[in-house]
């Protein structure tokens, strides 16, 4: 089984080969930000400070993201490689260490953020009026950490190890569930805001029972405790894959937090539209980030097998195809941006028209970002680590967090409807460079 997956990885079509396992990976993207989306949806049905709290809340979620990536990029790509060299041994005792380390950072993510509930919740930008509605959402979310972190985990050593669809079902089945239940929860029993927190925890035990399920599936390898090998020589090679992945989705967790403090400034509708805009963009992205994840595997296999020009036509291939993609895409969301926002919070004109603005100028740049996704993990699998960090801290750090200060500081709400589409620009410049240069050396 083994060596006939090696074989599909190294000599199938590239195309063909990216877009049989992106597909799987964007279905699951999709559906995990869409009930991102349904918690947005349904909340807002509750008051514009609950919408509010949502949107201040994604921040500590995007943390918990961003461990979770750490160690399953880090542990995948190591896996990737591995299994492209034939060397399975190896590869199975990554996959044990590094879930074992994302179980154990869940856990210290639930004491720390429990302990700390009320001022982490003021930290994150949550107004006198918002606080009170994000210590019951936060509170919950928190109790799933310790799941959620491991469930990322599992859902990335799936994909790298080359099994896309079990990786699909189990995150794409929690989200199925999330969204059910979150009606149930909010309306039916009328619990509010923390009934959406309980539908998302749930779902996210969902999920990670039936990765765990699936982890020794189809050829894949099963993850065995014993196999754990805590040491700075794993530790390092973990670090070197998946800090890219801790890097770009920490800071999107503090430009969250960031423009909430900015936002904040203009009142609480103005947090709650650049909440939904921020989701809506979460959401179309991540469909660009499936794609991009189908390519990882094989970018991972044939790197390891010294296959260079099969990795440089898949870079190809998948900035050609994004970008086109998002192109329709942004169109069609800037034609109809007052009326998308509105889905979410009608009953607030405020709230539309400074999310119609923002989404507008958002969707504009989002077609340039394909090349600093696919950059980015293309650095990321084949072991670049310096510029992978220095490509994945760019949009949401180096430029995103002094210009949100810097243009609202100068033209006001307009700097922070803005201040994205401005650092997706300086992003891409970046970007162009740093990768033309590793892609003219790989021979």
């Amino acid at each position: 089984m083994e060596n006939s997956r090696y074989i599909e990885m190294t000599t199938r079509p590239v195309p063909g080969l990216i877009l049989s396992l992106a597909a799987p990976t964007i279905l699951s993207m999709l559906v995990t930000s869409f009930y991102n989306l349904g918690d947005t949806f349904f909340v807002s049905r509750i008051s514009t400070q609950a919408t509010a709290a949502v949107g201040v809340s994604f921040a500590v979620m995007a943390v918990m993201q961003a461990i979770g990536f750490m160690f399953g990029h880090g542990s995948g790509n190591f896996v990737s490689r591995k299994l492209g060299a034939q060397q399975t041994d190896e590869a199975a005792r990554m996959l044990a260490t590094g879930f074992v380390y994302g179980l154990l950072a869940g856990v210290a993510i639930a004491a720390f953020g429990l302990l700390f509930l009320k001022p982490l919740c003021v930290l994150l930008g949550s107004t006198p009026t918002i606080l009170p509605y994000t210590e019951k959402y936060l509170g919950i979310v928190l109790l799933g950490a310790p799941v959620m972190v491991p469930s990322l985990v599992l859902n990335n050593q799936i994909r790298f190890q080359g099994n896309a669809r079990y990786s699909m079902i189990g995150i794409v089945s929690g989200a199925v569930l999330n969204l059910v239940l979150d009606p149930l929860f909010i309306f039916v029993f009328g619990w509010g805001i923390a009934g959406a927190a309980w539908a998302t925890v749930i779902g996210q035990v969902c999920s990670f029972c039936l990765l765990w399920h699936f982890s020794s599936r189809k050829g894949g390898i099963p993850i065995r405790l014993k196999n754990f090998t805590p040491g700075f020589a794993f530790f390092k090679e973990i670090l070197a894959g998946g800090l890219p992945s801790f890097v770009r989705q920490g800071l999107g967790a503090l430009a969250v937090v960031c423009l909430n403090v900015a936002a904040g400034q203009f009142g609480d509708a103005a947090i709650a539209g650049m909440s939904i805009v921020g989701r809506v963009c979460h959401f179309l992205n991540s469909a660009l980030i499936g794609f991009g994840q189908g390519f990882q595997p094989v970018c991972g296999f044939n790197y390891g097998a010294g296959l260079y020009d099969r990795v440089k036509q898949g870079f190809w291939f998948c900035v050609k195809f994004g970008s086109l993609f998002l192109l329709v895409v942004a169109v069609v969301g800037i034609a109809f941006a007052p009326e998308i926002v509105r889905l979410f919070r009608k009953e607030d004109a405020e709230v539309v028209r400074i999310g119609a603005a923002a989404l507008r100028f958002q969707l504009a740049t989002m077609p340039l970002t394909t090349w600093v996704i696919i950059s980015n993990m293309m650095l990321q699998t084949i072991r670049k680590p310096g510029k992978a960090i220095l490509l994945a801290s760019a949009k949401q750090g180096l430029f995103f967090i002094p210009l949100i200060f810097l243009l609202t500081a100068n033209f006001g709400l307009l700097g922070v409807e803005i201040s994205q589409s401005a650092a997706d620009l300086c992003a891409l410049a970046l970007a162009i460079p740093l990768t033309t240069s590793v892609l003219r050396k790989m021979k």
